[in-house]
């Protein structure tokens, strides 16, 4: 089944029209065998479709909708294209050199039973409790030394009892006999649980398809960042919150924040904890990707915030969703890679071949398309009927579905989006990092182009209330 038929399954209407929906352009686009630009396409559309059913709601009205396989495979990795204008009118790449350090130590890591694990070093937090556990220094010549005097998964679990990001690279077969991988292929790849009891609520008035929704973003890196700045292309209020304590990767937040507005609550404390508690009662959407059950323990759980506000969307983004073994596992984009059987490409793991991790995080950017989509359809379920919902996306189902894609047999040689193609793609704007160049909404739609009408903000830069 193609990821749009799968999609399209999880909504109460009938399939879009033919007209209705075009895409154009197909795999390969860059240099993996994994169908990434369909998938993509087909995550992105269907955010499309959902908004279409909203709009209808409000207007009794459809739209076109067009996608550009390129530009929803330049998508996948948008945070490598955001700029910085310099001195001399040009653009530079806008990074962050520690983030940087510790990507680098990220990898492919051969165990003493000839297996291969994944250490994930992504922020200091991680890389020094990693560092920790493996006994080594903070290069790759000492990190290979210490991962080989481990076996792999007696190593994964000790990742797991650390609390730190990694574990055995997996053929797909091999996932797929995990107790966690035949749980997560009994679900829907988008799960819509209705958690409350309330009455319809009619779609706000306004000029666009989410006018007068507000969604609280209490997520970090790519994925839930994702899930939120889709709401905003399409008018919704979205306020991020975060604290200062948390550590963040500057272009990742630059890049997944626009049309967002941001403020500082420190959850630790009672009077803040409070304010968010305010901000939740007057919301449509909460959207949090802490690790698995923190926020429950802190009085934030998807039931205890229905009860609070009845109709409410609660979204929960993870690495390995809910209900099977690893679900208290946090985990980043290669993780679910190597989990999943991506990495390994369907081909025997041994010591002479070296897994290899996917040209962009496909896995990130679709599970927060994903969210998205989870989001619109429980906003149309709530409009129909009432009701409070509990959205559930994860990178590990993200995976799953696209390797149920299938693979290209063969590639052609130089694939690649071309400096020129991405500049084409990209718009400008001005905010607290200057004047900056970044990717453009890749959904296009004949009456309400998606848009983000605020630039990107400094973290904690607004007050805590709704607009």
């Amino acid at each position: 089944m193609s990821a749009l038929s799968e999609l399209m399954k999880l909504r109460s209407s009938h399939p879009p029209d033919d007209h209705e929906l075009e895409i154009t352009g197909s795999d390969p686009v860059l240099e993996t065998r994994f169908r990434l630009a369909e998938t993509a396409s087909a995550a992105i559309a269907s955010v499309g479709v959902a908004v279409n059913d909203l709009w209808e709601f409000k207007t009794g009205q459809r739209q076109s909708i067009a996608i550009d396989a390129r530009a929803a495979t330049a998508a996948l990795c948008s945070n490598k294209y955001l700029q910085r204008q310099n001195e001399n009118g040009g653009f530079d790449e806008f990074i962050d050199p520690n983030h940087e350090a510790n990507r680098a130590l990220t990898g492919m890591y051969l165990t003493k039973d000839g297996r291969w694990v994944l250490p994930h070093f992504g922020l200091n937090n991680l890389r020094e409790r990693m560092l920790d556990l493996l006994q080594s220094d903070a290069d790759k010549q000492s990190i290979a030394k210490a991962v080989a005097k481990w076996d792999a998964l007696e190593l994964e679990n000790a990742m797991d009892e650390a609390q730190v990001c990694g574990g055995m690279v997996r053929t797909n077969n091999e996932w797929m006999a995990e107790a966690h991988g035949q749980i997560l292929d009994a679900k829907p790849v988008v799960e819509i649980i209705k958690i409350g009891d309330s009455a319809p609520e009619p779609m706000p008035e306004g000029p666009r398809p989410l006018s007068g929704i507000r969604a609280l973003d209490l997520t970090r890196i790519l994925a839930g960042p994702i899930t939120a700045r889709t709401l905003a292309e399409h008018g919704a209020d979205v306020l991020m919150v975060t604290a200062p304590h948390l550590p963040q990767v500057s272009p990742y937040v630059g890049d997944t924040s626009h049309g967002k507005r941001s403020c500082f609550l420190d959850l630790r404390k009672e009077n803040e904890k409070q304010d968010l508690l305010n901000l939740v009662k007057r919301s449509d959407v909460f959207s949090q990707g802490y690790r698995p059950d923190k926020l429950r323990r802190l009085g934030f759980g998807p039931h205890t915030l229905a009860s609070l506000r009845p109709g409410l969307i609660y979204v929960s983004i993870s690495c390995f969703g809910e209900g099977g073994p690893f679900s208290h596992r946090a985990g980043w984009e290669q993780i679910a890679q190597i989990m999943t059987g991506i990495a390994a490409e369907g081909i025997q793991i041994t010591p002479e071949y070296k897994p290899r991790t996917l040209p962009v995080a496909a896995n990130d950017y679709i599970t927060g398309y994903l969210g998205a989509y989870g989001v619109l359809l429980a906003l149309a379920r709530r409009a129909s009927e009432g009701g409070s919902y509990h959205v559930r996306v994860s990178l590990c189902q993200t995976a799953m579905m696209i390797y149920r894609q299938g693979k290209i047999a063969t590639l052609p040689d130089n694939l690649s989006l071309s400096v020129d193609e991405i500049a084409r793609l990209s718009q400008q704007s001005t905010c607290h990092l200057g004047h900056i160049r970044h990717l453009a909404p890749v959904l296009q739609l004949s009456e309400t182009a998606p848009r983000w009408t605020l630039p990107t903000p400094k973290l904690g830069s607004d007050k805590p209330a709704w607009l």
